[in-house]
């Protein structure tokens, strides 16, 4: 019996990247969800429903197929650090992180449609920031151009050079897809990696 077909519903190339390294057969479809925040909630729940919202909306669409969505939120205490879109606002945001812990929740869900298989994780991974002058952050955001990053950081870049340190149990979750957890999840789901 063949494997059923795997879906990234993503449009993220940096997602897609890091699903390429586990060596699996998969396509992407971009899950056109509506990603605003709902007022009062948190970073964590937000991740948690944008991944499974992500997920949700292509295996309608592909019942046979195992799904993964997956949706990062950046955040400095309560406030959510989205993606920057622009130099002046990545700028901001780097200002506001120097010094300071930014929490990354990255959200994943795998659901299988055929099976009713349906489990969604969110995965915190901590980053916390050196003192960061205006110089060292105008040379990053120039050299990086994280302005699609959460938070404006893109860790397989430059990123390492603005941390003090991290701590999670997961350090593929703050590129954007927490990869142990993700083959967890895609095992559970009838789909195993290895």
């Amino acid at each position: 019996m063949s494997a059923p077909p795997l879906i990234l519903a993503s449009t993220s190339p940096y997602r897609a990247a890091q699903l390429r390294q586990l060596g699996l057969d998969f396509e992407t479809v971009p899950p056109g969800a509506d990603e605003t925040p709902r007022p009062g909630e948190t970073p964590e729940a937000l991740a948690g429903r944008l991944a499974d919202a992500k997920a949700t909306a292509v295996a309608r669409r592909r019942p046979e197929a195992v799904v993964i969505g997956s949706d990062q939120c950046a955040a400095l205490g309560p406030r959510i650090l989205g993606k920057p879109g622009d130099f002046d606002t990545a700028r901001e945001q780097l200002r506001a992180a120097s010094g300071n812990t930014v929490v990354f929740h990255t959200g994943v869900c795998v659901r299988r449609g055929d099976s009713g298989f349906h489990r969604t994780m969110v995965v915190p991974f901590a980053a916390t920031f050196r003192e960061l002058s205006d110089d060292r952050i105008a040379r990053y955001l120039e050299h990086d151009r994280p302005y699609d990053c959460a938070g404006s950081i893109r860790t397989e870049g430059l990123g390492p050079a603005l941390l003090e340190r991290t701590e999670g149990d997961d350090p593929t979750a703050v590129t954007g897809l927490p990869l142990i957890h993700t083959v967890r999840l895609l095992e559970a789901a009838g789909r195993p990696v290895l």
